[in-house]
């Protein structure tokens, strides 16, 4: 198929090292879970549209799953992507989770599902394939089952690069300590931000396997932002009444309260956390992100 030409500017952003991987990420990563109608009124052309207005503007760092939307998110990315250079972006998916309740970590699941992933967004190969939320899995499948079994796909060429995501940050520790697998990528969220910078405190252990590192969510599921967030936020009475503050405070001073907790995240140390996710939906919310980094 013909391709097409996005044109960009070089200088438009910076690409950083994502560990030892090989490859170069923008600061900023386009975070794909809006594309699956996640936060309700998506607009699909309107999410089409960003994936090309972003790679104008350099962001070449593309994360999805096919638990965002049931595998809508994977979907649209698949057609934004349609007739894009392979070579131009980095590609990111996940395995394990595919409902809010549905979890499923066997050799022969993640095995499927990266087919299937690679045929919705029409691809041959991952950059980039993360075990999904493994707090709700069995951590011994995961290190004995589910990263040998990624393994073998990297072995064919299939993936280039293994990872896993996950909330509680002693699942990296637990990763790490007994897998015989080495993990290429680490991807946290919530723990980089305003609120909580814990995630630093695993930095020497990240740095000892050379783990390229992901930051996502950093305006922690949106209680850094004037709304506070969904009311199902799992943060503590104090800690939302606090938010509430910063919010009121920064609307005093005439400041986005979004916009600092994200350039907050963006300012860490690039050599530490190479690159961070943002949810974008639409070209209207990456010029905001892009005004703001």
């Amino acid at each position: 198929s013909k391709l097409r030409r996005i044109p960009s500017n070089p200088t438009a952003m910076e690409k950083r090292p994502l560990g030892n991987t090989g490859l170069m990420v923008s600061p900023i990563g386009f975070g794909c879970s809006p594309l699956g109608n996640v936060f309700g009124g998506f607009n699909e052309e309107d999410g089409i549209n960003a994936v090309h207005e972003a790679l104008k503007e350099g962001i070449n760092f593309f994360d999805t799953s096919p638990f965002y939307g049931i595998t809508k998110s994977e979907t649209v990315l698949g057609k934004a992507l349609v007739g894009i250079p392979r070579d131009s972006y980095v590609l990111a998916t996940k395995v394990g989770r595919y409902g809010p309740d549905e979890f499923d970590f066997s050799a022969a699941r993640v095995t499927t599902s990266i087919q299937e992933s690679m045929q919705r967004l029409g691809v041959s190969f991952f950059d980039i394939v993360q075990c999904h939320d493994i707090e709700f899995g069995n951590l011994d499948q995961i290190v004995n089952e589910t990263l040998p079994a990624l393994q073998n796909m990297k072995d064919e060429g299939l993936i280039r690069n293994i990872g896993v995501t996950g909330l509680p940050l002693h699942i990296y520790t637990y990763v790490l300590e007994h897998s015989k697998i080495k993990l290429d990528v680490a991807l946290s969220y919530c723990h980089y931000t305003l609120n909580d910078q814990s995630l630093l405190e695993l930095m020497p252990l990240f740095e000892q396997h050379n783990l390229g590192v992901i930051n996502a969510s950093p305006l922690c599921m949106g209680l850094l932002t004037p709304s506070g967030g969904p009311d199902w936020h799992p943060a503590p009475p104090a800690l939302k009444a606090a938010a509430r503050a910063a919010a009121a405070l920064c609307a005093a001073r005439g400041a986005d309260f979004a916009g600092v907790a994200l350039r907050f995240a963006l300012a860490t140390a690039p050599e530490r956390v190479a690159t961070t996710l943002v949810g974008i939906d639409s070209v209207e919310t990456l010029r905001k992100n892009l005004a703001i980094a």
